[in-house]
């Protein structure tokens, strides 16, 4: 586990970490979540019967533009030019569905809270547009899934490699 914290100078204050000296490289991420609703929930999503529109198409889109800004959204978290963001939202039982998001660089630093920032937000969107049939929803279990690239390495949640030392 590192004995100091990376956002923070000596003196306790906040500070987005340099990192000009780093050289760029090849990082991936991705993440995954999911919503739990009632099944009639989840059947209309996937019937494409909500009157505000394709729910699915709108939350994949809502998480590719979230991605992209990030850097504006969480504080210290460098703006980064993403070459590729990508969605996918699947039903993973009859009252579940899943989003799992994967973005990618060249760059010093990596993707993993642009990953993130899609899968949350993609979540939101689903909530948002499906609030009118179901307020009992659930956003549950953000993480990250793996990452590659980078000093730090290649990480993945099933083997946990790439855990901070």
């Amino acid at each position: 586990m590192p004995t100091s914290l990376t956002h923070f100078d000596e003196h306790g204050a906040s500070r987005m970490v340099d990192v000009g000296h780093k050289p760029p490289t090849a990082r991936r991420a991705t993440a995954e979540g999911f919503v739990r609703m009632r099944p009639a929930t989840l059947a209309a999503i996937l019937d494409r019967q909500l009157a505000k529109g394709d729910v699915l198409e709108v939350a994949r889109l809502a998480g590719i533009m979230a991605a992209k800004r990030t850097g504006e959204l969480i504080p210290l978290c460098h703006p980064l030019p993403l070459d590729a963001v990508s969605l996918e939202l699947a039903p993973a039982g009859d009252d579940l569905l899943r989003i799992t998001a994967e973005a990618s660089i060249v760059a010093r630093t990596g993707v993993e809270m642009e990953a993130l920032t899609a899968v949350s937000i993609a979540a939101l969107t689903v909530y948002d547009m499906c609030k009118s049939l179901d307020r009992g929803m659930v956003i549950e279990q953000v993480r990250l899934l793996a990452k590659s690239g980078g000093a730090s390495g290649d990480f993945s949640a099933d083997s946990g490699a790439g855990e901070p030392q």
